[in-house]
């Protein structure tokens, strides 16, 4: 399945790297991600930081689960939100029906697209979406979400599409780093969290925790 074309080009220089579970993906030089930000920063103030060029603990937490219990995914549609480089959608895409990779920001789609012509996948596409304004001919059986509940201005929209894709009759699995900000939007999610558990990871020599949530009505 071709993927949407997005850019033709990318600011911020990657490579092939190896990731968990012997996956090579196309991710962006960490040393260059800085200094790469504060160049563009100049040309236009209002560049946004690239937060989706990194590989977060949350998405390897989600990643490790889908492996573990690839029943939530196996012969699925799957949607991944807000996916940055899309490592949870790679790890599981030779399981999965249909995969469909969404981004708000169109280098990290484009990134997504080099990385699905770089593996050869036939049932993956990307797609460069916002969860303010999430089309309604998008819909998946599962959906995936990782470190996406950081900014709280957000979690307004955030919480209506994922109680709008739960109606769908979707499975929302969440994989989120345990902040106080981001209590209040755990706690409205209370009412349809069918499963939680926390992940201890290890990254630079410190311990942090994930917590991990199912969601469905």
């Amino acid at each position: 399945m071709k993927s949407d074309p997005v850019l033709e080009y990318m600011h911020y220089p990657n490579r092939l790297t190896a990731v968990e579970g012997g996956l090579m993906l196309y991710v962006p030089i960490s040393e260059m991600v800085k200094p790469t930000y504060e160049h563009l920063l100049k040309l236009d103030a209002n560049t946004p930081f690239p937060f989706w060029a990194k590989i977060w603990s949350s998405s390897k937490t989600l990643s490790g689960f889908l492996t573990l219990e690839p029943h939530w995914i196996k012969g699925k549609n799957v949607l991944e939100i807000g996916a940055g480089v899309g490592l949870p959608s790679f790890a599981i895409a030779h399981l999965a029906r249909e995969v469909i990779v969404t981004d708000h920001a169109p280098e990290a789609v484009a990134l997504i697209n080099k990385n699905i012509t770089h593996l050869c996948i036939n049932n993956m596409k990307s797609m460069c979406l916002d969860w303010n304004d999430f089309p309604d001919t998008v819909s998946a059986d599962t959906i995936l979400l990782s470190d996406v509940n950081y900014a709280p201005d957000s979690f307004g929209p955030l919480l209506t599409l994922i109680a709008k894709l739960m109606e769908g009759g979707a499975v929302i699995i969440i994989a989120t780093p345990e902040r106080i900000m981001a209590a209040p939007f755990v706690e409205a999610l209370q009412p349809f969290i069918q499963r939680s558990f926390l992940h201890a990871v290890e990254e630079m020599e410190s311990i942090s925790e994930i917590r991990m949530l199912l969601l469905w009505k």
